[in-house]
């Protein structure tokens, strides 16, 4: 697989298989994922990678506990996001939902899969980024091209992926069971297995605007 390949195929999972994935595959994406860019060479992401025993307790304290309050940073949509972006989140949501059977007004439902997070839609692995307090925007910003990194390696090596911001909404207590200090972030997790290829979850049309809309080109 290319790397235009991989980028292509990548998508957020939200329906994984139980099939084991090794270490030495986690090793060697982990490995190779160390070349990102970073800005001053800082590296500032660390991570913990969980699965089998380790994983399931941790998924038990996170079902027996309350979300973040407050939270470390806010994760929800900017107050004045303006209707071009939020019109993006919707069209999503519909997408998503429409695709699982889920109307609008079926909030029960939707929440019940907005909760799957909780167990990263049943990947076998998860990888929880986290670094230290002090690192600021261009620092999150180096973890989040780290992040792509090892989501596209993982497509090379026929895996699937999905980023989970929502386990920063539980950080501490993510942070509590896993013994990390009070100066770290924890930033978000990235689910790791192989997709589900029958869910419905994993199958809608995905959309972008175009080009144009985004891009603007001088001097050509």
């Amino acid at each position: 697989m290319n790397v235009a390949e991989a980028v292509a195929s990548r998508r957020s999972i939200r329906a994984f298989l139980d099939t084991p994935v090794p270490l030495e595959t986690v090793r060697r994406v982990l490995d190779q994922a160390r070349m990102a860019p970073s800005g001053c060479n800082y590296q500032p992401w660390e991570a913990i990678v969980l699965t089998g025993a380790p994983l399931k307790a941790l998924q038990d304290r996170l079902a027996a506990s309350e979300r973040d309050d407050p939270q470390e940073y806010d994760f929800s949509a900017p107050s004045a996001i303006g209707p071009k972006y939020h019109s993006r989140l919707q069209h999503l949501g519909g997408q998503l939902y429409g695709s699982l059977g889920i109307g609008r007004d079926q909030r029960e439902f939707s929440k019940a899969f907005s909760d799957r997070n909780l167990v990263s839609f049943g990947a076998p692995v998860l990888l929880l980024c986290h670094f230290p307090k002090a690192m600021k925007e261009p620092q999150w910003s180096d973890a989040g091209m780290w992040l792509q990194t090892i989501m596209l390696l993982l497509r090379g090596e026929g895996l699937d992926s999905c980023p989970q911001e929502y386990m920063g909404v539980y950080g501490r207590s993510i942070k509590d069971h896993l013994g990390l200090s009070d100066d770290t972030l924890l930033f978000c997790g990235v689910a790791i297995g192989h997709r589900d290829p029958e869910s419905p979850a994993n199958n809608f049309e995905r959309d972008r605007v175009p080009l144009d809309d985004n891009i603007r080109f001088e001097g050509f």
